[in-house]
């Protein structure tokens, strides 16, 4: 078992920037995939970004590419999402994620934290 708890979330005005974190902690959890997906109200959960603990691999979305970056610390077994230049699309509820392996793939991922708020405005 693996449990992801977010924070980080909140209020930013478009432009801002603000960074999420991602603790992690159970077994094997070193060697996960660590990824970050976001619902806005109405839609679908989408891939944001993902890292891969072994090789430090990390993945973006087109629409957060130059903008969002991701990072873990291994020794703390924690995930970072940097988000800059933030927009009103931006807005959502961000989910921290951990899969066996590197995919964009909601499916594949097995443990999920419970989110945490990003509203930004306009």
């Amino acid at each position: 078992q693996v449990q992801l708890v977010e924070s980080g979330g909140g209020l930013v005005q478009a432009g801002g920037s603000l960074r999420l974190s991602c603790a992690a902690s159970g077994r094997f959890v070193s060697t996960y995939t660590m990824g970050w997906f976001r619902q806005a109200p109405g839609k679908e959960r989408e891939f944001v970004a993902a890292i891969t603990w072994n090789r430090g691999n990390a993945y973006f979305a087109d629409s957060v590419k130059g903008r969002f970056t991701i990072s873990g610390l291994n020794a703390k077994n924690t995930v970072y999402l940097q988000m800059n230049s933030l927009k009103p699309e931006d807005t959502a509820l961000y989910y921290c994620a951990a899969g066996q392996t590197a995919t964009t793939s909601v499916r594949e991922y097995d443990y999920w934290g419970q989110g945490t708020q990003v509203t930004v405005s306009s």
